[in-house]
């Protein structure tokens, strides 16, 4: 838990990855550019003095990561979500199995989720199922844009993606994160589009769909299907760094938010380990939307970053909240 100025902040990391993608994993070229893309991001987005070494951002360990997230990095509860990119790593990039093995190993501080594609029809359902078995799935991430053979991606609109949806509405996986957010080489940019997303939402007003990187870079787009469908949250991964690198961006981007879908569905995300959320969780407590864009954004309060950094996802995954680290008008309410 973070505490600043006697105020206390419940820290719900809502998108960690446990990845490797070193050399000896990566099955070509694509492996190759996709984690230098990502190295791409955390270099050029991060403080100078959070920069990690080339070769530790390729695969990091178990220890690391823990001492990143819940000794330095403030955090309470972490969830992994998982990438697989099998086309690209020989093991996979960051599987719900590896994710799984380290939460069981540290009881209490991870959310496993799983993740599915539609591309595998009848073998997925039954794969969908079984990790939801071994790991009491609530939620999943989606990954539109990956390769799979000759296929460059997929749609949520797709048959089988319903037929999949289905299956986690009857499973009670009732929380859908779907990456839609900047091209990562070589995926291809209009996989990640968010058009989708609003039939889906409308179809499934049982699931909540929360889409990662609020879509940017089209997060007009984002917004105004989130308006309309209440079951839509943003997840905050990769605009979060723009608070160092771009404050007045980002102020525009989290004042874009709480104008269209207001302060309850916004998910603070580090996306560990392309950054850590010590430095996010410092500077977004003490960010202030600038002056002269508060009369059209308004101010964040110490009640809407508690929200966004903890007491949101943690009521989408039935987390429990101390009372002290509650939002004002929530105190004397269940967590």
């Amino acid at each position: 838990m973070y505490e600043k100025d006697g105020e206390k902040y419940f820290i719900v990391d809502g998108h960690v990855h446990f990845w490797d993608a070193s050399p000896a994993n990566q099955a070509n070229k694509y492996g190759t550019g996709f984690i230098d893309c990502f190295y791409g991001y955390h270099a050029n987005l991060s403080p100078p003095e959070w920069v990690w070494p080339y070769e530790r951002f390729l695969k990091y360990d178990e220890d690391d990561m823990m001492y990143d997230l819940f000794e330095k990095g403030y955090v309470d509860k972490a969830i992994f979500q998982p990438t697989y990119l099998k086309d690209f790593y020989v093991n996979g990039f960051n599987t719900t199995e590896q994710d799984g093995a380290i939460a069981e190993r540290h009881p209490g501080k991870f959310i496993t989720n799983g993740s599915f594609d539609p591309r595998d029809g009848e073998a997925g359902l039954e794969r969908l199922e079984a990790l939801h078995q071994r790991w009491d799935l609530k939620g999943v991430k989606l990954y539109t844009a990956e390769w799979k053979g000759e296929s460059k991606g997929w749609k949520l609109t797709d048959p089988w993606a319903y037929r999949y949806l289905e299956k986690c509405r009857e499973l009670g996986i009732a929380n859908i994160h779907v990456h839609k957010g900047p091209t990562i080489w070589p995926l291809n940019r209009d996989a990640f589009d968010v058009a989708d997303i609003d039939h889906v939402a409308t179809e499934f007003t049982d699931l909540n769909f929360i889409v990662e990187h609020v879509g940017l870079p089209r997060l007009d787009d984002f917004c105004w299907i989130g308006v309309q469908e209440p079951n839509v949250y943003g997840g905050l991964a990769v605009a979060m760094p723009f608070i160092f690198s771009r404050p007045r961006y980002f102020a525009q981007i989290i004042g874009e938010l709480l104008y269209w879908l207001d302060e309850d569905r916004i998910l603070f995300a580090s996306d560990y380990a392309i950054w850590e959320p010590k430095w996010l969780v410092e500077q977004f407590v003490d960010f202030q939307i600038p002056e002269d864009l508060q009369g059209e954004y308004g101010a964040l309060t110490t009640d809407v970053k508690r929200k966004i950094l903890g007491l949101n996802a943690a009521r989408l995954y039935d987390i429990e909240v101390p009372a002290d680290a509650r939002a004002a008008e929530a105190a004397g309410a269940p967590a």
